[in-house]
């Protein structure tokens, strides 16, 4: 059903019209012109849709936008401020957390969604956090060491 769902998203009020049970991913990179938010697999599984909302990671591809109503919605375009870079972005650059970076702001969101329940993790508590992103050009130990070094 078509109508006008309203919520936050990176930190300032957004509405749209549109099908309430549209994916919340097409919603960002069709509507809302955010394309940072990347469509992998579409099935969920693969992790490159993860944005947070009120703080949780969830995949954005199998999210209907009407879950995200009255909600505050946090895409990769969210993290920086004022023009500098979240720590989490910054670590990601010196350790070299990607390659492709096709999958780099689904594992950012993740673990930025992480580091908000639990700021300094274990490395096996990272590990299993992330385990569910996949990397194709397996750059696991990089982000691993990236999310490591924010989380200090």
């Amino acid at each position: 059903m078509k109508r006008n769902l309203r919520f936050r998203l990176n930190g300032k009020p957004a509405a749209v019209d549109t099908d309430d049970q549209r994916a919340l991913l097409w919603v960002l990179r069709g509507d809302l012109e955010l394309t940072g938010t990347k469509y992998g697999c579409g099935e969920g599984v693969c992790g490159a849709c993860t944005v947070a909302v009120d703080g949780v990671a969830m995949r954005a591809c199998q999210t209907p936008v009407a879950n995200v109503e009255g909600k505050s919605v946090v895409t990769v375009e969210g993290l920086e401020r004022d023009g500098k870079l979240h720590p989490l972005q910054q670590a990601f650059i010196d350790h070299g957390a990607f390659q492709c970076g096709y999958c780099t702001s689904g594992m950012l969101m993740n673990a930025w969604a992480f580091l908000q329940k639990n700021p300094h993790p274990s490395r096996a508590a990272v590990v299993q956090e992330m385990d569910a992103n996949l990397c194709r050009c397996g750059a696991h130990q990089r982000i691993l060491s990236a999310i490591e070094e924010a989380s200090k």
